[in-house]
């Protein structure tokens, strides 16, 4: 008994000095969206903090489709040694799940979580030839023509925060799905869309050209990028919050030794230059927790969007 006692701290010893030393090599992060998304944006910024700390270099592999779902299950399926790293959003890692009869993947039971990485809100926008100014008079325009507003959506995002608008202000809108959000502003440009509430990035470029009008913003504070903008809460819907959020997972089984030590890597990256630039540029939020804080946000998220999904009665495909 003593001998095998021994034999276990000696391994566990081990493990420990190898992940003091780790990484030994390049580590891939996989992404799930598109070259030039915002989440790729904050992968490469991150991944260079990592490489310069490390002198290890950080390759960024994009594998976009089925939201988020093919990316997702190629990290759950990798060696689950710390070299494979999924950088994500709250797509596959809160909402799937309600949106899809049958994933590719178990969002808890196939990954590790490591870090969060970022949070950022919405801004609610309607064309400008519509007669309303704040949120509480798009409220009142609404309920006077149940069914008749429209709003747009590219991501599970934008369309949740739309439908938690109509849950909690008791208002009916019809949707009108997207593939993208910059196809959904186009056709609001165009005079077909009334409302939306789209990424910052998508967004407030055309509110500052006057080619939209803002009437708030998702998040539970304003955003530095338009600190005149009320939040939607404070506009009237109290209690209102809906953000999107970047986080760091490696495959289920991965050592806690080399998850901690991904965890140090990934918070450390966030206050780096490269990544304090994407924060500045996009509004997002530093949104940094401990593995295990992380998995308990993960699960708090997953139920608040089952819930706003089970009441807007969208059926999984």
């Amino acid at each position: 008994m003593n001998r095998f006692v021994a034999a276990l701290a000696l391994a566990l010893a081990a493990t420990t000095a190898g992940a003091q030393d780790f990484p030994t090599k390049s580590i891939t992060f996989v992404v799930p969206f598109a070259a030039g998304s915002a989440t790729d944006t904050l992968a490469r910024a991150v991944g260079q903090a990592v490489t310069n700390e490390t002198k290890q270099a950080v390759v960024i592999d994009n594998k976009p489709g089925a939201s988020g779902m093919i990316a997702a299950a190629a990290v759950a399926k990798a060696p689950a040694d710390g070299y494979t790293v999924l950088i994500t959003t709250n797509t596959t890692h809160a909402a799937n799940e309600h949106l899809y009869k049958k994933l590719s993947y178990d969002p808890v039971k196939d990954f590790a979580p490591i870090a969060g990485l970022g949070k950022g809100g919405q801004v609610m926008v309607v064309r400008p030839d519509l007669p309303v100014k704040t949120v509480q008079e798009f409220i009142a325009h609404a309920k006077k023509n149940p069914g008749k507003i429209n709003f747009g959506s590219g991501s599970s995002s934008s369309r949740i925060a739309g439908e938690l608008l109509q849950q909690m202000a008791g208002i009916e809108l019809l949707h009108v799905p997207y593939k993208s959000n910059p196809l959904a502003v186009a056709d609001m440009l165009g005079g077909t869309i009334d409302m939306m509430i789209t990424d910052t990035t998508t967004g407030l470029p055309q509110v500052q050209s006057g080619k939209l009008r803002a009437l708030g913003y998702s998040g539970d504070k304003r955003s530095r990028l338009a600190p005149d903008l009320p939040t939607i809460s404070e506009a009237g819907v109290k209690g209102y919050e809906m953000s999107y959020w970047f986080a760091a997972y490696a495959p289920a089984g991965t050592p806690p030794a080399v998850v901690k030590r991904l965890n140090a890597l990934l918070v450390a990256a966030t206050k780096s230059p490269p990544v304090t630039a994407f924060y500045e540029k996009t509004g997002v939020d530093a949104f940094t927790t401990t593995p295990e804080e992380l998995a308990t946000f993960q699960a708090a998220e997953t139920r608040k969007w089952g819930e706003i999904i089970k009441k807007a009665n969208i059926q999984p495909e």
